[in-house]
C-alpha cells in the first residue's frame, strides 16, 4: 500500500503525500531481535559466572521479563547488581528499561556493561535498538557495526547488517525530507549495500527524480520491484509509478505510458497515473 506507506514531500505538485511505514516495520524487527538476544542471555544465568544469590534474583527478574512486569523486573535486577555488578544483570536491566521505554536510562545501564567489558558484544546490539529508538541513527549505526566487528556468529552478522542498512535508510528518508537529496541518495546507497530493502530503494528512486537523474532513478525502481518481499510494506504499483516518472524524464513516452498503466491498479497510485497519463496523451 504505497501511497500511504512511502510518500514524501515532493517538489513535483502531482506527487502525493505519504506516511511511511518503515518505523511501524522497524520497531517490529528491532522488538524480535531484543528476543533474540534475551534468550541468548538467559541461559547463562546458572553457569558458575554469579554469586548464587545474585543469580537467584536474576533469573526472578527474568521471569518477570517474560511475563511482561518490567518494573518489578528493574528492581531485581538492581537487587542483584548490590550483590555482583555483572554484564549479564546490566544487560538484562537494559531490556526491560527499554520495554519502559525508558531509553536514557537503558543506555546509561549499556554504557556500564562496556565499561566492565568492552568486549561484551551484546551490549552493542542494545546500544544499537536503543539509539535507533531515539532516532540517533548515527549512533545506531556505530554500535551495530561494532557488534558485527567483534562477534564471530556471522548469521548473527548478518541479522544486524540489516538493521544497519534500516538505519541508513532512516537517515536517508530525513535528508530526502528536508531537501538535501545528495545526502539522501549517499545515505540511501550505503543502505543498499547492507541490505537489499525494497524500501531504500524505492526512496532512492524518488531522491533520483527530485534532482533529475532518471537512469539511477529507474534502475532504483527496477530493483524496489525485484526485492520486494511477499509481505511488503509498499505497494506494487509504488515502483512503477515512480518507474513512469524516470521514464517521462528521460523522455521515453511509450515505456512511460505502460509503467503508468501498472501503477494504475494500484488503488494507492490510481489518481496520480490517471493525471501522468493524461499529460503523455
Amino acid at each position: 500500500m504505497l501511497a500511504r506507506v512511502y510518500g514524501f514531500k515532493s517538489r513535483l505538485p502531482h506527487m502525493v503525500v505519504t506516511q511511511t511505514k518503515i518505523g511501524f516495520t522497524m520497531k517490529i524487527i528491532l522488538s524480535s531481535l531484543l528476543l533474540v538476544f534475551l534468550t541468548v542471555v538467559t541461559i547463562n544465568a546458572q553457569n558458575g559466572e554469579l554469586d548464587p544469590e545474585a543469580a537467584k534474583l536474576y533469573n526472578e527478574g527474568n521471569k518477570l521479563v517474560k511475563s511482561g512486569q518490567y518494573e518489578g523486573a528493574v528492581t531485581k535486577y538492581n537487587q542483584a547488581l548490590k550483590i555482583d555488578v555483572h554484564t549479564n544483570i546490566l544487560y538484562q536491566k537494559s531490556v526491560a528499561l527499554k520495554k519502559l521505554r525508558k531509553f536514557d536510562e537503558a543506555e546509561a545501564t549499556l554504557h556500564e556493561c562496556v565499561k566492565i567489558d568492552p568486549k561484551f558484544t551484546n551490549a552493542y546490539s542494545g546500544l544499537g535498538t536503543t539509539y535507533y529508538s531515539l532516532q540517533q541513527y548515527d549512533k545506531a549505526i556505530e554500535n551495530f557495526t561494532k557488534y558485527t566487528e567483534l562477534n564471530k556468529n556471522e548469521k548473527e552478522n548478518d541479522k544486524i547488517r540489516k538493521f544497519i542498512g534500516l538505519s541508513y535508510t532512516q537517515l536517508g528518508q530525513n535528508a530526502k525530507s528536508n531537501g538535501r537529496h545528495d545526502q539522501a541518495i549517499n545515505y540511501l546507497k550505503q543502505a543498499v549495500n547492507y541490505y537489499d530493502y525494497d524500501a531504500a530503494y524505492l526512496y532512492l528512486a524518488q531522491a533520483n527524480i527530485e534532482i533529475g537523474n532518471y537512469d539511477e532513478a529507474l534502475q532504483a525502481a527496477d530493483k524496489a520491484i525485484n526485492f520486494r518481499p511477499s509481505n511488503s510494506k509498499i505497494s506494487k504499483g509504488a515502483p512503477y509509478y515512480y518507474k513512469g516518472l524516470a521514464f517521462k524524464g528521460m523522455s521515453e513516452k511509450d515505456k512511460a505510458v505502460e509503467s503508468f498503466k501498472v501503477a494504475l491498479a494500484d488503488k494507492e497510485y490510481k489518481l496520480n497515473s490517471e493525471y501522468e497519463l493524461k499529460l503523455l496523451k
